[in-house]
This record gives structure tokens, sequence and C-alpha cells, in this order.
């Protein structure tokens, strides 16, 4: 087939460093028998050492030429191509437990990484590759410039780290932006104690929507200067010193508080 062309609106950075692809390979450490899913294929870098180990891999790839490629390099014994968009991609349909995998698209990452929480009960682990940028806001800590909604609500779920850096070089064609490996390991259920997770939401993204406005305004809806000082917690503070403790605290005082007015809301 010819050369593909990487096309803009996929987001599409193709890796093609053989000494990166190994090291993201041996950080996986996938072994045969395991179900992984792969989001974004691409040319098949991650691909072909993934079924080399695994013996059968899933993919989830939206760009109908790379379909047509997989198509033709791999038998459906070796590989299960689920075409179509990763963001609405039901996880639930394939076998617990899952590991999966990928070079997030840029374009998509943030959005796809709140679906992908969506399936936290079902999954094992997941190791992506990043913007860096956005690595550094997922495992950012309380107080830092970098931590806001998205390290909240996934450092809620799973325990992160960052495993390394990947160079713009690594890729064709070359991004403006370095790259980090990030790991993603779900935390166990009781540890994950918000009563009402979509109001933990609700919460931590008014308290994010205007970074320079305090508590005491961000959650105004919720809270007013007494139940602050029940909860121990200064309401001159802006949403960026709480961790993510003090969120669920937060999301459990207001659900045993109005658990009738919130049904209503």
């Amino acid at each position: 087939m010819s050369e593909h062309r990487a096309r803009k609106r996929f987001g599409q950075n193709f890796l093609s460093d053989p000494n990166i692809i190994r090291k993201i390979i041996d950080a996986i450490r996938p072994l045969p028998g395991e179900t992984v899913v792969e989001i974004g294929p691409g040319l098949g870098a991650m691909t072909d050492p993934l079924v080399e180990r695994l013996g059968h891999l899933h993919v989830v790839e939206i760009d109908r030429d790379l379909i047509a490629r997989l198509h033709e390099r791999y038998s459906p014994e070796r590989l299960t191509i689920h075409e179509g968009d990763a963001l609405k991609f039901d996880f639930a349909t394939l076998d617990a437990p899952l590991r999966v995998v990928g070079n997030l698209p840029y374009n998509i990452s943030t959005p796809l990484l709140f679906h992908l929480a969506e399936f936290a009960a079902r999954v094992r682990d997941m190791t992506f590759m990043l913007q860096k940028e956005v690595v550094m806001r997922m495992v950012a800590e309380p107080g830092t410039e970098d931590y806001g909604r998205l390290s909240v609500m996934l450092q809620y779920r799973f325990r992160m780290g960052r495993l390394f850096d990947v160079p713009p070089g690594a890729f064709r064609p070359a991004p403006k932006v370095t790259s980090s490996i990030v790991r993603m390991m779900p935390l166990p259920a009781e540890q994950r104690t918000a009563k009402d997770e979509a109001l933990l939401e609700r919460v931590v993204a008014a308290a994010f929507g205007q970074r320079r406005k305090t508590l005491r305004n961000t959650l105004r809806e919720w809270l007013d200067e007494g139940d602050f000082a029940a909860l121990g917690i200064d309401p001159g503070l802006r949403g960026e010193r709480l961790t993510v403790a003090d969120y669920i605290a937060i999301t459990n005082y207001i659900a045993a508080k109005a658990p009738r007015a919130l049904a209503n809301a």
C-alpha cells in the first residue's frame, strides 16, 4: 500500500524510534493470554511487538486507511479490530481484567481519559503516551500550577505514575512537544469513598471553573460559612489548594446535608 500521510484531524503522530518502542513495551510487560486493547494503533509500531508477546490483541482505530492496512497485515486470530471512535467505544464489551495501552491522540486526550475512567472497575492498568503537559496535569500535586480538575478526578480513581519522557524526534511527523509515558492503576473500590461520584464531579468542576476565585464563591451553591467551618476548610482558599480527600469530604458532607435537594437539582 502507498505511504500513509498523518492526518491532523485525528491528531496523528506515528512513533518510529525502535529503542523507545522497546522501552514502552518493556514497561507494559504484556503476557500471553491477557486481554489488552491498544487505542490508535496507527502504523503498528507498538502493535507488532504487542501481538508478538500476547498472541492476540484488540485495537480501536477510527482511520479507514489504517484499518485497511491492519486487515491486510494481521489475521482475525491475531488481531481484533474495533472500528470507530475511542471516545464512544464501550470498553465494557471486552473481557476483564482489561489492560489498555496506546499513543493517545493529542486533540482528544483529556475527554478520552475521562471516558476511560468510567471503566476503571474493569481495568487492571492503563499505560499511555501523551503530551507531557497533559501528563504533568494528571500527576500534579495540590498547590501546584498543573493541579486541576483532571488531576483530582483521575487521582480519585487511579494511582498515577509518570514513567519517562519521549522526545519529538521519536515520531514522524515530529510533534512540536515532548511526550511522556504514564501508568494508571485503578484504586480499590474501598478507597473511592465518595457517596455520590456524579456530585463529586460537579463539585470539582465548580471549584476549578474559575481558578482565581475562592471556594467561598465557587462552591456557594452548596456551602456557606458554617459549612466550611464544620468541614475545617478555609473558604478563602482556591480550588487548587484542596487534596482529593478534601473534595471527597466536601462531597459527602453535601450529600448528607441535603440528599433530597440534590435529587431535585
